[in-house]
Parts: C-alpha cells; sequence; structure tokens
C-alpha cells in the first residue's frame, strides 16, 4: 500500500499531466484518434485494421472508419497480407510519415518554447532529470 505521501504526488502528477497533455494536443491539425493510427504504423510498421484496433483499444469497424479517412487523405496505404489472402496491411505513406512528423514538430515546439519562457535555468535541469523518472515509471509493470 502507497504511503499517504506517494500517494498525494501520484495524483498531483497525474492531474499536471492531463492538463499538460490536453494543452499540447491543442497544437494538433490532425485529429486526435487519427494522429494515433499513424503513432502506431510508424512505430510498428504495416499492421492490419483489426491488429490496429486492438493496439488502440477500440471496435474494428471504428477502425475501419478512421483508416478509410486516412486512405481518403493519402496518410495511409493498403497492400495485399504477404502470407494471408484474405487479410490486407495498413502502412503509412510517405505524406502520412511528414505529417505525422510535422505534428509531433508542433507539439515538441510549442512545449520547447514553453519550457524556455516559463522555466529557469534550475527549473529546466529539474525537468530534464524528471523525464527520466517519469520514463522509468511509464515502463514498469
Amino acid at each position: 500500500m502507497p504511503t499517504s505521501e506517494a500517494a498525494a504526488i501520484a495524483a498531483e502528477l497525474r492531474t499536471a499531466m492531463g492538463k499538460l497533455t490536453r494543452r499540447v494536443n491543442q497544437e494538433d491539425r490532425i485529429p486526435l484518434g487519427q494522429v494515433a493510427v499513424l503513432g502506431a504504423l510508424d512505430r510498428n510498421g504495416a499492421m492490419t485494421t483489426s491488429d490496429l484496433a486492438t493496439d488502440q483499444r477500440v471496435r474494428p469497424q471504428s477502425m475501419a472508419r478512421a483508416v478509410g479517412l486516412l486512405m481518403e487523405q493519402n496518410l495511409v496505404t493498403r497492400r495485399a497480407h504477404p502470407t494471408d489472402g484474405r487479410k490486407s496491411l495498413v502502412e503509412l505513406s510517405d505524406a502520412g510519415r511528414a505529417a505525422l512528423e510535422a505534428e509531433r514538430g508542433r507539439r515538441v515546439g510549442w512545449l520547447a518554447q514553453a519550457i524556455e519562457a516559463e522555466l529557469t535555468d534550475e527549473e529546466q535541469a529539474v525537468l530534464a532529470r524528471s523525464a527520466a523518472l517519469l520514463e522509468r515509471l511509464a515502463t514498469r509493470y
């Protein structure tokens, strides 16, 4: 059972991370669900629509609609599955990769400007050390 101090830190951290995530997401030009699909394809490579749905924790029908919208925008392409003729694989197009990089760049750009504008040099150093701690927490099972 966590101590009351750890629980208080956890509550404050969850709230602050939620606010920061929502603010950074305001920089997006592509809807969040579509950016998430592009990011999954970037991280994992080509995937079936069903695998994408599982990865994103949505219904396969919802993912099929999202993939359709991305295809209309030429952000993803579809090709035959190499071993199962009943399936197809969805993958990032060059335009999709460029759009995803632009989205990530806007997010990082806003956050970098906010860090420089709002935090002292000492606070920036603390934040840099904290990033490694947050990564460690995020990978804990």
